[in-house]
């Protein structure tokens, strides 16, 4: 199939996957909707998914909402570092779901150092950055060498790694390093120069650590197609036979996959923090781990792509607490979106007819192309 025709067949089958979603959204705020019959719950429900859909950009007195622009924005900071990270690790066909845990420690590690280290200027967060992404860098060390080395499923060792690395912290910060003095679970305030600079200064979050985002989306991407190494991973994904025939060490491709993938989550974790934050407080997972798994899966594994589909996924995101605030709707429905999306995805017989229908044509053009070029230099002869 051609390139063109593959980009229309992942465009339309990404459309089919998200109108689902939003149908089964829209039944499911029906069903729990209030309203005396069945008119007034319509009603409800259309107006719920307009507040889902439109609110994010458009207030209700039809001015742009600049205030939820930025926070969307904002928003795809941390998921499009685990949807770089998850795009190197699954394009590798290395099933690691650590970047839920790896976020969390990047973020972790990177408010530790905001808190303690005393460094001058800018010199303060750039270290904490880059602590932050080299510790969660060799945290995947363990799934990828159980994996590589023992051939132990990295996909299960990932899942249970995140929960260690959850109650590890939150032991960490109930015993060490919470701030008594306040009445909740969180650190000491960061020190002034530990907070990234923001772009717009309205309470969004919006700062730098958008514009690093860019950039490592770009470095991502040359590193996956215009590097050796990029291309060992993604060949070892499509054919790890023959990457291995070939003379290449798949050992360390796999290594090398699951390293930079954790890379990219902790950097992804502590800018968030530094970035939105001025302490640090979570208790339990984030979520963009798992958010970042759709986006990659949305993104085809390619990280050109990644931005598109992070602010896609923030925008849902926003939408979805907007709903909840004006529509008395639970925004956990945004996790249903993403069950879905996710589901239609990893179906390969999902619109397989249609696909089919789009091979046979472009062999049928490619045959006709064929003919006309024979007739033509018959013409000439």
């Amino acid at each position: 199939m051609s390139q063109k025709n593959n980009m229309k067949f992942s465009l339309l089958r990404g459309a089919a996957a998200l109108g689902i979603a939003l149908i089964i959204t829209f039944l499911l705020i029906f069903l729990s909707s209030e309203g005396a019959n069945a008119g007034e719950k319509f009603v409800s429900s259309i107006d719920a998914i307009r507040t889902m859909l439109v609110t994010p950009f458009v207030k209700n007195n039809g001015s742009f909402n600049s205030k939820s622009f930025t926070d969307i924005l904002a928003g795809m900071v941390p998921i499009i570092f685990t949807g770089l990270a998850t795009c190197v690790m699954f394009s590798a066909n290395q099933f690691n779901l650590g970047a839920e845990g790896g976020i969390m420690l990047g973020a972790f590690i990177g408010g530790l150092i905001a808190v303690y280290w005393k460094l001058p200027g800018i010199l303060l967060p750039i270290v904490a950055i880059i602590v932050s992404a080299a510790a969660v860098g060799v945290l995947m060390l363990i799934p990828a060498v159980l994996k590589a080395k023992l051939g132990v499923s990295e996909m299960v060792n990932s899942l249970m790694l995140n929960y260690i690395i959850q109650y590890l912290i939150n032991y960490l910060m109930n015993t060490k390093f919470a701030d008594t003095s306040k009445g909740s679970t969180q650190t000491y305030s960061f020190q002034d120069n530990a907070s990234l600079a923001q772009i717009v200064d309205n309470g969004s979050g919006f700062s730098i650590a958008f514009i690093v985002a860019i950039i490592f989306v770009v470095i991502t991407w040359y590193f996956m197609y215009r590097t050796k190494w990029g291309y060992g991973i993604r060949m070892t994904g499509i054919n790890q036979p023959f990457v291995m025939y070939s003379g290449m060490n798949v050992g360390l491709i796999i290594i090398l996959s699951q390293v930079v993938g954790g890379l990219l989550a902790g950097m992804g974790g502590s800018l968030e923090m530094l970035g939105r934050n001025q302490y640090y407080n979570w208790s339990a997972l984030p979520g963009y781990g798992w958010t970042g798994i759709t986006v990659a899966i949305l993104a085809g594994n390619n990280p050109a792509y990644v931005p598109l589909a992070a602010f896609f996924m923030s925008y849902l995101t926003r939408g979805c607490t907007l709903m909840a605030t004006y529509n008395n709707v639970p925004s956990q429905l945004i996790s249903i979106i993403q069950a879905v999306i996710f589901v239609f995805f990893a179906a390969e017989q999902f619109l397989a007819k249609y696909r089919q229908k789009l091979v046979v044509r472009t062999a049928q053009e490619e045959m006709k192309e064929a003919q006309q070029e024979k007739i033509a230099e018959g013409g000439t002869k």
